[in-house]
C-alpha cells in the first residue's frame, strides 16, 4: 500500500497503476523528505514530478508545504490515477490545500511549454528510458528552474548518475537504497555560488 506518509494529508491512501509504473518505496520516499524538509526546500516551493506515475512524490510535496505542484504523466491510466490521489489529497488537506495539476503529457512536451520558476523537481522515469533522453528533458527542465531549485532523479542504481553538466546542471549529491539511487543536482550557478 502506497500512503502520503507525513505532513497535513498523511496516512492518505493512494491508488497506484497495476502496471507501467514503479512507485517510489516508503522507505526511499521518507528519507528524501525528511532531508528536503530539514533543508527547508518544501516550505512555499513551486514542484513539479515529471514521470509522476500515481503522482506520490508531487503529492508527499503537497501535504508538507509546496505552494503548487504539477504532475507529469504520459500514460493515461496513470494520469486518471494521480488525478484522483490529488483530489483525495486536497479533500484531506481542506482549504489550505495548494493547488495540484495533472498533465497527461509526455514530459518532454510539457516541458517544452513549461514556466518557472520551478523550485523543486522529481524525476522518476522507467528505468529502461535511454539516457540521452533524461538528459535532453533534464536540460530542458534546467531552463525554468529558479536559481536555487533542487533536482532529484531516482533510477536504478546500476544506471549510473544523470549527465549533469551536459543538461547544464551540477551534480550535488546521491544515496543508493538497495536497487534504487537517488541523484541530486542543481542549477550550475547555484552549485559556483555555494
Amino acid at each position: 500500500m502506497t500512503r502520503i506518509i507525513a505532513g497535513a494529508a498523511g496516512g492518505v491512501r493512494l491508488d497506484v497503476p497495476s502496471s507501467g509504473t514503479r512507485p517510489t518505496s516508503d522507505r526511499v520516499r521518507e528519507s528524501l523528505f525528511g532531508a528536503l524538509e530539514s533543508s527547508g526546500a518544501l516550505d512555499g516551493a513551486r514542484v513539479v514530478d515529471l514521470y509522476a506515475g500515481s503522482g506520490a512524490l508531487g503529492l508527499e510535496a503537497a501535504s508538507r508545504g509546496a505552494a503548487a505542484v504539477d504532475l507529469v504523466e504520459r500514460a493515461r491510466t496513470a494520469a486518471l490515477i494521480a488525478r484522483r490521489n490529488a483530489e483525495n489529497v486536497r479533500r484531506s488537506i481542506g482549504r489550505d490545500a495548494p493547488p495540484v495539476r495533472v498533465h497527461a503529457a509526455a514530459v518532454g512536451t510539457w516541458l517544452r511549454g513549461a514556466s518557472g520558476p520551478i523550485d523543486l523537481a522529481f524525476l522518476d522515469p522507467p528505468y529502461d528510458l535511454p539516457g540521452t533522453e533524461l538528459t535532453q528533458n533534464l536540460a530542458a527542465l534546467a531552463s525554468v528552474l529558479s536559481p536555487n531549485a533542487l533536482v532529484v532523479v531516482e533510477r536504478s542504481s546500476r544506471s549510473g548518475s544523470p549527465d549533469w553538466a551536459a543538461a547544464g546542471l551540477a551534480p550535488l549529491r546521491d544515496r543508493t537504497y538497495g536497487d534504487t539511487a537517488l541523484w541530486w543536482g542543481q542549477p550550475a550557478a547555484a552549485s559556483q555560488s555555494r
